[in-house]
């Protein structure tokens, strides 16, 4: 199974489309700025199962939470924007509490700077932003066999 992070997309759906084009994933899941052109990204693509949460550009963004928890592949996986644990600052807080609640892998977006490390048993990604600055790219989360591997990806 393959999952296509992204983030920061701020209107851009051209590459938001390309990034679904090129990798044909089986799911995706957007973490915020802007939630809507996730919606947006349903009208290309009806089929697309599509998991979401908000960031700091979408105000209360009308029913989609700060973040989410999904069961994958057996493999658990957090996603939220980042502002609320200060990404900006380093991802320690973040780290600190995915190994809390047990996860497999966090994702998050908001610093616009792609990441993607194990850090013993815990996969931590920011997918950077999709939106193109300063550079469009995405993550991609492969899971086979009962294992999970994480990698960034760039729209040229």
């Amino acid at each position: 199974m393959k999952l296509l992070v992204c983030s920061d997309s701020h209107g851009n759906l051209e590459d938001l489309r390309q990034a679904v084009e090129r990798e044909q994933p089986d799911q995706v899941l957007h973490l915020g700025d802007v939630v809507w052109d996730g919606q947006r990204l349903r009208e290309f693509y009806p089929g697309l199962v599509l998991e979401q949460v908000r960031g700091n550009c979408d105000g209360c963004g009308d029913g989609f939470p700060e973040e989410k928890e999904l069961l994958v592949g057996g493999k658990r996986i957090w996603m939220l924007h980042g502002h609320t644990y200060r990404v900006k600052l380093g991802v320690s807080l973040v780290a600190e509490e995915a190994r809390v609640r047990g996860v497999d892998a966090v994702v998050f977006g908001h610093t616009h700077q792609p990441l993607c490390y194990l850090d013993g048993n815990l996969w931590v990604m920011n997918p950077g932003t999709i939106s193109g600055f300063p550079k469009a790219t995405y993550g991609l989360i492969e899971l086979k066999d009962g294992s999970i591997n994480c990698r960034t990806a760039e729209i040229k």
